[in-house]
């Protein structure tokens, strides 16, 4: 036979195959070459033989039986063979193969060896599969290694680490400086093994301290590698407990980052400022006008991040001026931007708003500038505002007044609008506000404005119901154009628009048969206090600031987490939430004879749900409650009550749910994961659905559990709900 194969000869053969068995084919040949070669002892192609399979074990292919061979190697005196053979026992060997510890003996006589590049070999080895026996052997060699002047071998391991740093910041080196830096890479790699040394260890930190003050200071940021070093050694800073002095020099290292002209170097350095601005607020508060600054650059990544670190800044100090300057961001920020900065402004002007009227003036301003990019709870939430700041209602319904005058293209600030010209526009006709100046204006110029606004193609129908809702109001409020209002209600009262014509059905019904009764029905709305079942978005509007971009708790199981698993999404291509109408909007009453209107009022009970028995099969008996809060009729409260009539208990109990994607759904975490035997007790959990699109509810469910030492697992649908849950 003559010699085998050439490595790069098998690579030509194996990629000049066309189909997956000729591969087979060549790979099994050659194996059996080498398998034949091994068994000869054949000392003069081991090393070929074992890079070749090595190859092989890189595609996929088993390599185990050449695992003693890669110790042969090693052993052997040439550095060809032994450069072959760590390569195979780092590939084909780890801690967990007793055949590992075989080469500990020949690892330590390389240790000591002459030749810094088969110290280097050994020492790498060490580093890839070193086992606590290994290294405890050999952490003599390797510390006598540490103090040798062989910029090789000290790239390998870094125990005595300050001492070579310091070395190394002390003695320009230039066979090894990147752009005037020394040995960058060694420093970078040095720091990193100190932040992991550092951590939890108060006496390391502090031994180190001063030399990461002078790596710190004195370290060039004309260039990356500079830049590079610097930011280890920040993180360095971070990650451990180092001292209130250190800490504030990492936050003005990256205060210096900001400034550069790369764009990356910002990107970084605002990504790190926002781990250290809930630790160390005040020292990034020092750089606020620099990352202010940031807002101003045309790359939307760095945008982003200047934005979520500005939100985290605002506090009860610079909620004015921060506001300011991110009201200018949000007129000429990129369009994807916009939602994410009109909802940090909604959220940090509720948290640290120093008056009633600067908070309210603050959303109107952004309802304006954001358009459509805010959020979906935006519109109910400052009616909510509105409605419990009675001294600012004559300067409020003036200022809308004289927005939608001039625009009614922004349809949340109309909604708004509608529904303060609505609930105050007697204030209008008196036009007596201090704040703002005289306006002098009659009951027709005010319902001209709002039939625009129903007569308007761009109006959205949520708009169309809170202005015809408005007009009806008027009845009561203005005196002298109530048979106007009565034409306009009655022209609507056959729109396409389903929802506009039974309000419109309604109202006429309110004039013909219960003309009695339209004052009372119409009277402002009382200031609602907030109930804690009924309160689903409010819930997110006391998240901090700081988590804006955040999850959810993971105690709550969003649908986008069992979407693969269930499957219910069929019904919608996207999952949109439309605008929740305000409470007066949705709400009705039956009246003695049977007539239906609009509870104006927002103070009728809310009629009792049937409970309804969603799964009852093999002993386990699941039951819905519902209750619909007043204050939020998109929103569905359930709860889930499942017992167990059999005569074991059923463990590991989990309820998943899905919907379809035009409903939102919050699955909270269950009351216990045992449902007790023979109906003792039960597993209680509440279940939030969002429906603000009024669509036929539908429900998959799945209940996985164990019982008797076996699992099941029981799925069901169910589309039988009450018509009131999503009416």
């Amino acid at each position: 036979m003559g010699p085998p194969l050439k490595v790069h000869e098998l690579i030509r053969a194996i990629r000049s195959v066309k189909t997956q068995n000729e591969e087979r084919e060549v790979i099994q040949r050659e194996c059996a070459d080498i398998r034949s070669s091994f068994r000869d002892e054949d000392t003069l192609y081991r090393g070929r033989s074992v890079a070749k399979l090595l190859y092989m074990h890189m595609l996929g292919y088993p390599a185990h039986f050449g695992q003693m061979e890669c110790l042969k190697l090693i052993a052997s005196p040439r550095y060809t063979d032994k450069r072959i053979g760590y390569l195979g026992a780092m590939m084909l060997l780890d801690e967990r193969q007793d055949a590992h510890l075989l080469i500990t003996n020949s690892m330590k006589r390389d240790l000591e060896h002459n030749s810094p590049l088969i110290q280097g070999l050994a020492l790498c080895t060490l580093a890839c599969l070193g086992s606590t026996e290994m290294c405890r052997d050999l952490a003599g060699e390797v510390e006598r290694l540490l103090r040798t002047s062989s910029s090789h071998v000290k790239k390998k391991l870094f125990p005595l680490l300050l001492q070579k740093l310091r070395q190394i910041m002390s003695e320009y080196s230039p066979e090894h400086a990147v752009s005037g830096v020394t040995d960058p890479f060694l420093q970078v790699r040095l720091l990193r093994l100190m932040r992991i040394l550092g951590q939890n260890d108060e006496s390391i930190c502090d031994a180190m301290g001063d030399l990461l003050a002078q790596v710190s200071t004195c370290t060039e940021t004309q260039s990356n590698a500079g830049n590079a070093v610097l930011y280890e050694t920040v993180l360095t800073i971070v990650d451990t407990k180092s001292a209130s002095g250190l800490r504030v020099l990492a936050v003005n290292i990256l205060g210096r980052f900001l400034l550069s002209n790369d764009k990356n170097i910002r990107y970084v350095a605002l990504t790190s400022l926002q781990r250290l601005v809930q630790t160390d607020n005040a020292a990034v508060q020092r750089h606020r006008a620099t990352i202010v600054e940031c807002l101003r650059q045309t790359d939307t990544s760095v945008n982003r991040k200047a934005l979520e670190l500005c939100f985290a800044l605002v506090n009860e100090a610079n909620i004015r001026v921060m506001m300011k300057e991110l009201q200018r961001f949000l007129q000429t920020c990129q369009p994807e931007l916009r939602e994410q900065c009109a909802s940090g402004i909604f959220l940090s002007a509720e948290r640290f708003s120093p008056s009633k009227r600067w908070h309210i003036d603050t959303i109107m301003e952004t309802l304006i500038t954001a358009g459509e990019s805010v959020r979906d709870d935006a519109v109910s939430h400052l009616i909510h505002l509105i409605r419990g700041a009675s001294e600012l209602h004559a300067y409020i319904v003036q200022k809308l007044y004289k927005a939608v005058r001039e625009d009614i293209g922004q349809q949340p600030l109309v909604q708004v609008a509608s529904w303060c010209i609505g609930e105050y526009g007697e204030l209008l006709l008196l036009g007596s506000c201090e704040e703002e100046e005289p306006l002098q204006v009659t009951e027709d110029e005010v319902l001209d404005v709002l039939e625009g606004i129903l007569q308007s193609h761009i109006s959205t129908p949520s708009t169309r119901a809170y202005t015809l809702t408005a007009i009806m109001k008027l009845s009561t409020r203005f005196k002298q154009n109530v048979d106007r209002i009565r034409r306009v209600v009655s022209i609507y009262g056959s729109c396409h628009d389903v929802e506009l014509q039974q309000r419109a059905v309604e109202y006429n019904a309110l004039f013909k048969k219960y003309d009695h009764m339209r004052a009372a029905i119409l009277e402002k709305m009382p200031v609602e206090e907030k109930s804690a079942a009924g309160d689903i978005l409010g819930e997110e509007r006391r998240t901090p600031v700081e988590s804006l971009p955040q999850s959810q708790p993971s105690s709550v199981q969003t649908l986008s987490q069992v979407t693969d698993l269930l499957g219910l999404l069929e019904e919608s291509p996207v999952n949109v939430i439309t605008p929740v109408p305000a409470a007066d909007l949705n709400v009705t009453q039956n009246l003695p004879n049977g007539g239906s209107l609009l509870d104006l009022l927002d103070e009728t009970p809310v009629p009792a749900l049937p409970p309804l028995v969603v799964y009852n099969n093999h002993g386990l008996n699941v039951e819905f409650s519902f209750l619909r809060p007043p204050t939020n009729p998109a929103l569905l409260v359930i709860t889930s009550c499942a017992t167990n009539s059999s005569d074991s208990d059923m463990t590991d109990f989990q309820m998943q749910a899905a919907v379809p994607k035009s409903v939102q759904l919050q699955l909270q975490a269950p009351s216990g994961s045992i449902v007790k035997a023979s109906g003792i007790g039960a597993v209680t959990q509440c279940i939030r659905v969002l429906n603000p699109q009024k669509v036929p509810l539908k429900m998959r469910l799945r209940f996985s559990f164990s019982q008797s030492g076996n699992s099941a697992q029981e799925i069901c649908e169910i589309g039988n709900f009450p018509v009131g849950t999503w009416q």
